[in-house]
């Protein structure tokens, strides 16, 4: 089973910059050793399944609720059984058939 996650959380009581508590989410992501990718509107986790997404996004909230009193989130999840390695495998499918894409 393979379970992705566009996700996007930051505090809107911060002011107009908010990379710098954005910054403490990817380094949990990226210390948790889930295969994930950073885009300039959220980020994409890749898990074995919805319990590890749901932990990820309950962790990158305590990273930010000791400080923000306002946290926006939005989460898109996909979920299939027997698949794995999706966050290449999906981009792969579709530069087969077009060509190589900009990541």
């Amino acid at each position: 089973m393979s379970a992705l996650a566009e996700f996007a959380m930051f505090p809107t009581d911060k002011g107009e910059s908010v990379s710098h508590y954005v910054s403490r989410i990817i380094k949990m992501i990226d210390e948790s050793g889930f295969n994930y990718r950073l885009t300039p509107m959220g980020t994409i986790v890749e898990a074995d399944n919805i319990k590890e997404i749901t932990a990820i996004v309950n962790k990158a909230y305590e990273l930010l609720e000791t400080d923000c009193n306002r946290v926006y989130t939005t989460i898109k999840i996909d979920i299939r059984k027997g698949a794995g390695n999706r966050l290449e495998a999906k981009v792969s499918s579709v530069e087969k058939k077009i060509g190589k894409v900009k990541k």
